[in-house]
């Protein structure tokens, strides 16, 4: 069991990157997290890839960051507070600002920290 979760990755990996149709989408490549404590639980995490398909994909890993430092910290929910994108010469960034807490935050766009590792897992996003 284990031996075939190593593999599977590299598997969809070969999958996606084969020549076909000219539809593939990229496979990304995650090049790392940044997080800088700002003041009290803000957090500010500072991420970058390769091959986003679209914005959402590196607001995703931003995400994926956030909720495993949120666990990491002993917290079990994050709030988003704002992200600034850019993109050059192919790489994608995001800075972005969330707000970690014991408890579900007052505010829209909350997550919570256990569903959304689990997700990432899932999803193949790496967290911190």
């Amino acid at each position: 069991m284990i031996r075939l979760a190593l593999i599977t990755p590299f598997l969809l990996a070969a999958c996606a990157m084969a020549p076909g149709s000219g539809g593939e989408r990229p496979v990304p490549a995650y090049e790392g997290v940044e997080t800088s404590l700002l003041e009290g639980d803000l957090v500010q995490f500072h991420v970058s890839m390769r091959g986003a398909a679209a914005p959402e994909d590196i607001e995703n890993y931003a995400e994926c960051a956030a909720a495993q430092y949120a666990l990491i910290r002993g917290y079990g929910f994050a709030r988003h507070v704002r992200t600034t994108l850019t993109q050059a010469g192919g790489k994608s960034s995001a800075d972005a600002v969330y707000l970690i807490s014991p408890s579900l935050p007052r505010g829209l766009r909350t997550i919570d920290a256990d569903v959304a590792v689990a997700d990432c897992a899932a999803n193949g996003i790496p967290t911190v």
